[in-house]
C-alpha cells in the first residue's frame, strides 16, 4: 500500500489521505513504515501473543469502527487477503463507506488453501465498490463471479511499484546484513527461504524443513538463508530440524530493505509467499512455490515459478534440477514478469480521483 499512499500524497490538493495500521506484526510493521517513510494517523497496536483469528477479526473490527465513526472517510481502500482487510472491509459497510480492493480477484477456490485468505479475499470482494485486479485473469475471476465491468480495473500489483522502488534503493546502500551473513557469501549460490503458511501447519513444514537440510547436505556450494516468522508454529520444527546446520542461516524476520537486497542477489528462492512470486520475477529470480495450490497461476504459466507443494522429495528434486541445470534456471530466470510494470499505485489513484 506504501505506493499508493504517496501517490495520494502527491494529490493531496484534490483527496485526503489518511493512514491506519492494526500493528498485527510489530516487528515486521514498523520497518516496512521507516522504509518508505510513512508514519500512521492511527495504530490499532491489537498485537498479543499466539492470537487467534476470531480475536484479531474482533479488535479490529472495534478499533476501526471508532475510527470511522471520528473521520468518516469516502472511501476505504485494503489490499491483499489478510484478516485485516477483510474485517477493515465488513466495518466500512457497517457504515456504509465505499471500499477499494487493492489486488482483487485472486482465487483458488478451494476454502482451506490458502488458509484463511482465500475466504478473507471473496469477503472483501463482496463487499467492495472498486476491484483493482492486478492481471487479467483476476479481472475474469471477478467477472465471473458477477462483479460489474465498471467497478473492475486491470492495474498491475502494487507490490512491483514497491519493490522496483526498494530495489533501486538498497542498489545504491547496501543495509544491514545479518550477523555472519556478509562473510558467508562469497562463493556460494544463495538460496532464500520463506515459509509460514498456516495450512502448511504441521506435517507440511517439516516437510519443508527436511527438504532444506537435504539439500544443503547435498550441495556443498550454497548458502541457505532462512528469515523465520515469529509464530511459535513456525519456530518450532524449523529451528528443531535445520538449527546448527551448517549452510543454512536460520534469522529473524528481516527488514525489508534486507529482504529486498537478498532477493536481488539470490540464486532461486523456496516460499510460500504469495508477494514473492510476484516480487521475483521483476529480479529474475526463479521461484519455487512450497503450496499445493496458488492463486497467482500467472507466474506458473509464464515460467517464472513451479509449484512444488510440500513433499519433501520434490522439493529436493526440482531445487536440484535448477542447481545442475544451466538450460533449465535461465529459461525461469529469464521469462517475462505479468504481475506489473510498476505503475499500478498510479493507476488506482487515477481511478479513485475519477470517482
Amino acid at each position: 500500500m506504501a505506493p499508493v499512499v504517496k501517490q495520494l500524497r502527491e494529490h493531496s490538493e484534490l483527496a485526503e489521505s489518511r493512514v491506519c495500521v492494526t500493528g498485527q506484526h510489530r516487528e515486521m510493521l514498523d520497518q516496512v513504515l521507516e522504509i518508505f517513510g510513512l508514519v500512521p494517523d492511527y495504530d490499532l497496536n491489537i498485537m498479543s501473543e499466539d492470537q487467534s483469528l476470531s480475536s484479531v477479526s474482533a479488535r479490529v473490527l472495534m478499533g476501526l469502527d471508532e475510527v470511522f465513526e471520528n473521520y468518516q472517510p469516502d472511501w476505504v481502500l485494503v489490499q491483499g487477503d489478510t484478516t485485516t482487510a477483510m474485517t477493515t472491509s465488513l466495518a466500512a459497510f457497517y457504515r456504509r463507506i465505499k471500499v477499494g480492493h487493492v489486488e482483487a480477484g485472486l482465487r483458488t477456490y478451494d476454502k482451506f488453501q490458502p488458509f484463511p485468505e482465500e475466504i478473507n479475499r471473496q469477503i472483501v470482494d463482496a463487499l467492495s465498490d472498486l476491484h483493482f485486479a492486478p492481471t487479467e485473469r483476476a479481472c475474469q475471476n471477478l467477472r465471473r463471479e458477477g462483479v460489474p465491468d465498471s467497478s473492475i480495473r486491470v492495474t498491475g500489483n502494487t507490490v512491483i511499484d514497491a519493490m522496483l522502488w526498494v530495489r533501486e534503493h538498497v542498489r545504491r546502500l547496501e543495509p544491514r546484513l545479518p550477523e555472519g551473513l556478509a562473510r558467508a557469501l562469497p562463493g556460494n549460490r544463495l538460496i532464500l527461504v520463506t515459509g509460514h503458511r498456516r495450512e502448511s501447519f504441521g506435517a507440511g513444514l517439516e516437510h519443508i524443513c527436511l527438504a532444506i537440510r537435504e539439500i544443503a547436505e547435498r550441495f556443498r556450494d550454497v548458502l541457505i538463508v532462512y528469515p523465520v516468522h515469529l509464530n511459535p508454529n513456525v519456530q518450532e520444527p524449523v529451528r528443531r530440524i535445520l538449527g546448527g546446520l551448517e549452510r543454512v542461516m536460520l534469522v529473524t524476520p528481516l527488514p525489508y530493505a534486507t529482504f529486498a537486497w537478498l532477493m536481488d542477489r539470490c540464486y532461486l528462492i523456496l516460499t510460500d509467499s504469495g508477494g514473492v512470486q510476484e516480487e521475483a520475477p521483476s529480479l529474475g529470480k526463479p521461484v519455487l512455490v512450497m503450496r499445493e495450490v496458488t492463486e497467482r497461476p500467472e507466474g506458473i504459466e509464464a515460467g517464472n515459478a513451479c509449484l512444488v507443494g510440500t513433499e519433501r522429495e520434490r522439493i529436493v528434486q526440482e531445487t536440484s534440477r535448477l542447481l545442475n541445470d544451466t538450460a533449465a534456471y535461465n529459461a525461469m530466470a529469464e521469462a517475462r514478469n505479468p504481475y506489473g510494470d510498476g505503475r499500478a499505485a498510479e493507476r488506482i489513484v487515477e481511478e479513485i480521483l475519477r470517482r
